[in-house]
């Protein structure tokens, strides 16, 4: 078996990568705490490179103009969030045509039967009718596996239902690495445990996210902020009175205890002190409040780079320049390892 760390490319520090998808609009407070703020923390110690993925974008039909303002908000967002181009690297994954060249020597690398077996294609094609999924569909985990073996990444901050990609990504660095020599290096999934689930606020058994979620149920973080304290104080709770953080009997306060939780860094142990003998009610507007002042700002500063477009542009483009640099000699490496006759100029 290949070692772990190749002689390609090696950073100073540990490299983290990790993408989002241009295809939500306005991030709501899952992504957020679920994997964004994640973003913000690994800048800090690790060299890292995210990127709006708008080529996993079109795996299912988009509609251009809306394609394009996506990829834009996405950007604006994660900046607005935290992201700074100063100790990271941010970038369109589309502004590195590197990514779609080594996702074709991946592909050529994948047994069919390895990619048969990626449960997301299953439950996403199931979706949308087997007949109707595209081949992007199909093959865009390899595209996934190019993405993070591009960069050396050593780290890919993931949910647990990303894990198996991360295997796939894995297996087949260790077949190259084995044929044709050390190449890539193997990365391992960063998943932190501790990072609070949030739920649906009219339906606490589901995970809130566009795809399941009730329009009531889910916290866009550019919606009007009177939206936003609207939705808390209107969540679903239970007959009982008692707050208590109960996730089977009482998943509904246990949600709206997590929320407040994270968003404050308050234990949820105090906050149950805090609104012992209290109703409902004051949990609810408390919360309300907690979000208005968690939205306002990130609303602000999102709409001032849409309103900069130049900037924005600038910002992108020095990012996709820093990614070109790592992902150009990844990828000349690789076809050279491969045999590939090298282009003369």
């Amino acid at each position: 078996m290949a070692p772990d760390r190749p002689p390609v490319a090696a950073p100073l520090r540990p490299r983290a990568l990790s993408g989002i998808q241009p295809t939500a609009g306005s991030f709501h407070l899952g992504n957020y705490l679920g994997a964004i703020r994640q973003y913000v923390a690994l800048q800090e110690t690790h060299d890292a490179f995210y990127m709006v993925v708008d080529l996993h974008a079109i795996t299912v039909p988009q509609d251009p103009a809306e394609l394009r303002a996506n990829t834009r908000l996405a950007a604006a967002q994660l900046l607005a969030a935290g992201l700074d181009p100063e100790r990271c690297t941010l970038f369109i994954q589309s502004h590195v045509p590197e990514h779609a060249q080594l996702g074709w020597v991946m592909n050529c690398l994948t047994g069919f039967g390895e990619a048969s077996r990626m449960t997301q294609f299953k439950d996403k094609s199931a979706k949308q009718g087997a007949d109707r999924a595209t081949v992007g569909l199909f093959t865009y985990p390899v595209l996934q596996v190019a993405d993070i073996l591009l960069y050396q990444a050593d780290a890919v901050p993931v949910g647990e239902d990303q894990r198996q990609h991360i295997e796939l990504t894995r297996d087949l660095a260790e077949r190259f690495n084995t044929r044709f020599g050390d190449t890539f290096t193997i990365p391992a999934p960063h998943i932190v445990k501790e990072v609070a689930k949030i739920y649906d606020l009219q339906d606490p058994a589901i995970k809130m996210s566009k795809s399941a979620s009730t329009p009531k149920g889910l916290i866009n973080l550019l919606d009007e902020p009177k939206t936003t304290a609207k939705k808390v104080k209107s969540a679903v709770t239970d007959t009982d009175t008692v707050i208590r953080f109960d996730p089977v009997d009482k998943p509904g306060v246990s949600n709206l205890l997590t929320i407040y939780s994270t968003l404050t860094g308050k234990a949820i142990a105090d906050l149950e002190k805090e609104y012992e003998g209290r109703m409902y009610g004051a949990l609810k507007t408390d919360l309300a409040e907690v979000m208005v002042e968690f939205v306002t700002p990130f609303r602000t500063r999102t709409q001032e780079y849409l309103d900069d477009p130049g900037t924005l542009d600038s910002i992108l483009a020095k990012g996709a320049e820093k990614a070109r640099a790592v992902a150009a000699e990844t990828l000349a490496t690789t076809f050279d390892r491969m045999g590939f006759l090298p282009a003369k100029h």
